[in-house]
């Protein structure tokens, strides 16, 4: 009998895979507001080892609020979250209110959810058109997405970019990094292991043996390689 995949044990939820939650500093979100605008000051930045991106605390209100730093954001500086705010970098406004070609992050999926895309330190979607009550964007992948103009996003480009140009240099160093967020790390091909332990384990050389796709009915330790594929082979242009 077989041993359990390494996404069977990740499902489990366990410690060894679960993003320690004392490694972040509270709920990085758009706080909810009605039709006026809410206006709050940076007050100081923090380093939170969950967020490969600064953390921003903005006084709103008379109670602080945490978001995303963006790239040239100072204390002291004025942040404006609502529908009447100018559209001016670190603001949050309606994507409906947003000029075609802006650079945009934490962006939302539904209105008011807080953000969800685009959170990773140095990244930035953009605002491709308006079409009635949708606005088409698109994002750090290249993907365009059509959400409601009623979602909300931060005007500019999510401070900590460049982390990925000094090299790691050493495992140890890369290790610390994976655990700090629950990353897989260090990632083994199926094909370098046994057969007890990965479908495409084994064998006289390294290869799979058997089609890289399964289905969807397939049992949890065959569920290896492309799960029920749409298409297979290379794309012919």
């Amino acid at each position: 009998m077989g041993k359990n995949l390494i996404q069977q044990r990740r499902g489990r939820g366990n410690l060894l895979y679960r993003a320690p939650s004392h490694k972040y500093k509270g709920d990085v979100r758009n706080p909810v507001v009605s039709k006026e605008t809410i206006q709050g000051t940076v007050k100081e930045f923090l380093h939170c080892p969950g967020h490969t991106a600064p953390l921003a605390k903005i006084q709103m209100g008379g109670k602080p609020v945490l978001m995303l730093a963006t790239e040239g954001m100072a204390i002291g500086q004025s942040i404006a979250i609502g529908d009447a705010a100018s559209a001016v970098s670190g603001n949050t406004l309606p994507l409906g209110q947003i000029s075609e070609g802006t650079y945009i992050y934490n962006v939302e999926n539904r209105p008011g959810d807080g953000g969800r895309f685009v959170r990773s330190g140095g990244t930035h979607a953009s605002v491709v058109s308006h079409s009635g009550d949708n606005t088409i964007v698109q994002l750090p992948s290249g993907k365009f997405k059509t959400l409601l103009s009623t979602c909300r996003a931060t005007l500019g480009v999510v401070a900590g970019g460049g982390r990925k140009e000094k090299p790691f240099a050493k495992a140890g160093k890369h290790y610390h990094a994976a655990m700090a967020k629950s990353w897989h790390w260090p990632q083994v091909r199926g094909v370098a292991m046994n057969p007890v332990d990965h479908p495409y384990g084994g064998g006289a050389h390294q290869h799979k043996g058997k089609p890289g796709s399964v289905k969807h009915g397939s049992p949890v330790g065959r569920k290896v390689g492309s799960v029920s594929p749409k298409r297979m082979g290379r794309l012919k242009r």
